[in-house]
């Protein structure tokens, strides 16, 4: 990987960081879409039954050496569905990629599957972390969106059994208009755990997503310096997914306290200055298809027919949507763009075109 300094404005330069160009730090391979659970949310639209087009164990096997093949920098790979529960070659699965020297992490469903042994196997197997998925401080609020009575006693119940057997938890919760007035108490909740991240999905209006309402701009903005104000003090590291531009606001407030550039670099904000949809992020479908991010669908191709490592560096989505000098609207002229660029996931949702700016952005750049 190369490392680079982009000049941000004036005589500023924005912290080094890694050009995700050869490598992605994340890669997400959605085992399945087969789930008990009927998010009102779900990106991948999950259904009941396992779908007979799934990567055989065989073809998976083979999958998980390819993505190996990046390199000893190459990407932490999220196992994610659907529920990774329902594959039943789930643990086999693990445990190559582990023997490989793959870093590996679950994000399973909560559901009754999810019992104190599987932590144990997770743990066996060499699991770093799993995530849980809490969108409400209540069962009346949590359970409105996940769809399934019961499931706000089991997440919360799951989440210390996973902690208990050693592994590594991240929480994550999804910002909408309707979730964006509870996430003060959410926070409050999660508070007495140990978390690894508290992590922020902001809505993108795909699959069952379409019927949610996203928050507006000044609800984004608004949220994303109440983020920096509790990250002073919480227990946990704050991140978020889909609003990169949380990373210009958290720079602007770093910079005003007089924290130096190389402290900025260092923290769990600087670290991720960079990353966005198919920057540092690679998606893979139950199928294969290769994707930028789960929520922006578009395909650069299938790991049955091409190499990943190919797609991921030189197919011409991939290396269309790295280049920030193509972006259009305010995402192009933003002196921003380099360490946010924008989510450009929304940006397709929005208008049909992954170049164009970020609609949930309320900053507006100085006109070049």
């Amino acid at each position: 990987m190369e490392l680079q300094s982009e000049k941000l404005s004036g005589s500023e330069r924005a912290p080094g960081r890694f050009v995700y160009a050869q490598a992605p730090l994340l890669v997400y391979w959605e085992l399945t879409r087969a789930c008990d659970l009927a998010c009102r949310h779900c990106r991948a639209e999950a259904i009941a039954a396992r779908d007979p087009r799934e990567l055989t164990t065989a073809e998976a096997e083979d999958l998980l050496d390819k993505i190996r093949s990046f390199g000893d920098r190459g990407g932490h790979l999220v196992l994610t569905g659907g529920d990774p529960l329902k594959r039943p070659d789930l643990y086999s699965l693990i445990d190559y990629g582990a023997r490989i020297g793959l870093t590996v992490s679950v994000a399973p469903s909560s559901t009754n599957a999810l019992t104190r042994e599987v932590f144990k196997r997770f743990k066996d197997s060499g699991v770093e972390s799993i995530s849980l998925s809490l969108d409400g401080s209540t069962a009346e609020k949590h359970e409105g969106i996940r769809g399934i009575p019961g499931c706000f006693g089991r997440t919360l119940d799951t989440a210390w059994d996973a902690l208990r057997a050693g592994l590594r938890l991240q929480v994550n919760t999804l910002v909408t208009a309707e979730t964006l007035p509870d996430l003060l108490d959410i926070y409050k909740l999660l508070s007495p755990l140990p978390l690894m991240r508290w992590k922020l999905f902001t809505l993108i209006g795909v699959g069952r997503g379409r019927t949610l309402k996203e928050p507006t701009p000044e609800e984004c903005e608004s949220l994303h310096n109440w983020l920096c104000e509790i990250s002073k003090d919480s227990p946990f590291p704050v991140a978020t997914t889909e609003a990169p531009h949380f990373r210009r606001v958290a720079l602007t407030r770093m910079r005003a306290r007089g924290i130096p550039l190389a402290a900025i670099e260092k923290s769990p904000v600087g670290r991720g200055f960079g990353i966005r949809d198919g920057n540092g992020v690679m998606f893979i479908s139950h199928t294969g298809s290769v994707y930028p991010s789960g929520f922006l669908p578009l395909s650069a191709g299938n790991v049955r027919s091409s190499d990943v490592v190919e797609l991921y560096r030189r197919s011409s989505l991939f290396t269309t949507i790295r280049s920030t000098r193509l972006f259009k609207g305010k995402c192009g002229r933003c002196e921003f763009r380099e360490i946010c660029g924008g989510s450009r996931a929304r940006a397709y949702a929005r208008h049909g075109d992954p170049l164009e700016a970020d609609p949930l952005c309320a900053y507006e750049p100085a006109v070049n």
